[in-house]
């Protein structure tokens, strides 16, 4: 296939988990011309990617409301410039479905947990188990094709911009979600930072409320960070921690150093896939091949003595 058209425009997390099959796709197809269509929001996840051709933007805040069909059927018809022989949805929505009939693709592959239209809409539908991981349900996507199992996932994010104003040393720390019962509260992130003193904490990500007084070793760069800053601050972190989110998928593709705070999601399907990162959940801290369905399926709150044998936890793996 000289032309392949990969449809996996949300979100933050879902685009990283993506990554590796679209690089296992390119080692096998080293010649083909790899587009990628993705929110305009999440495009600096793909920045520099060497398996991409081009990165199609997806301006999705431009197709709101009642009368978005025409104006997205119009710009979807732009994805025929490129000619795809191949359509991959990895995304599984309506929206997505419609973008891969629209390229003009004559092949067009979709998971079988699409909506029923996208399978419709698709040439060929592939089976997936609705108990494994992300990454290895959109693997199975590229394995259809023929691309051999097996070896290294990788993950080819960008460098990330530099953020000035640091200490060489930090544990970077990424406390809110938009996920319902996802996020530490405003004083549960104070409180981590004063269990770590004198450690530097850098706080980042977004939030909609206000932080009590932090301690000196706080540096709060929540709502100031691009998406290119935060993986550069991922990378140059002695440690993650961080609640179930995009960030954490991002923290968990660049590093094993990472803590994932799970309250109700099943970090089994939605974890950090490096087996040896950290995840707590339920109130224990283990790995991720290590989660029983009994402790999967326990919803549990963080409260203020889970944020400070969480922040035990992290001193102790500094100290390693």
């Amino acid at each position: 296939m000289a032309e392949v058209l990969v449809l996996k425009p949300s979100s933050m997390g879902d685009v990283v988990h993506t990554l590796p099959a679209v690089r296992r796709l390119k080692r096998a197809w080293p010649e083909a011309r790899i587009r990628w269509v993705v929110n305009t929001e999440w495009a600096p996840l793909l920045r520099g990617n060497p398996d991409l051709a081009e990165i199609i933007e997806f301006p999705r805040a431009r197709f709101r409301g009642l009368g978005w069909t025409v104006p997205f059927c119009r710009w979807a018809h732009s994805l025929r410039q490129s000619r795809p022989e191949l359509a991959l949805d990895f995304q599984g929505l309506f929206r997505s479905g419609l973008m891969a009939r629209a390229s003009g693709a004559r092949r067009i592959l979709c998971l079988s947990n699409a909506e029923l239209l996208n399978r419709v809409m698709a040439t060929e539908v592939v089976p997936m188990r609705r108990d494994e991981h992300a990454v290895d349900r959109y693997l199975r996507l590229v394995a259809a094709l023929g691309v051999a199992e097996g070896g290294p996932v990788e993950f080819p994010l960008p460098e990330g911009d530099p953020v000035e104003g640091l200490p060489a040393r930090f544990v970077l720390l990424h406390p809110f979600s938009r996920g319902q019962g996802k996020s530490l509260g405003a004083e549960q992130a104070a409180a981590f930072c004063r269990a770590m003193a004198p450690i530097p904490v850098v706080l980042a990500g977004r939030a909609e409320t206000a932080l009590p007084e932090l301690p000196g070793n706080a540096f709060n760069l929540l709502n100031r960070t691009s998406i290119a800053q935060l993986i550069w601050l991922i990378r140059r972190s002695a440690f993650v921690v961080s609640v179930d989110s995009g960030p954490m998928h991002i923290a968990a593709a660049l590093t094993p150093r990472l803590l994932a705070l799970h309250t109700w999601s099943d970090p089994r399907l939605v974890g950090p896939y490096d087996p040896k990162a950290w995840i707590w959940k339920g109130g224990e801290i283990t790995h991720r091949p290590e989660i029983t369905s009994d402790l999967a399926g326990r919803e549990q709150l963080l409260h203020d003595g889970d944020v400070r044998e969480i922040a035990h936890f992290t001193v102790a793996r500094l100290n390693e």
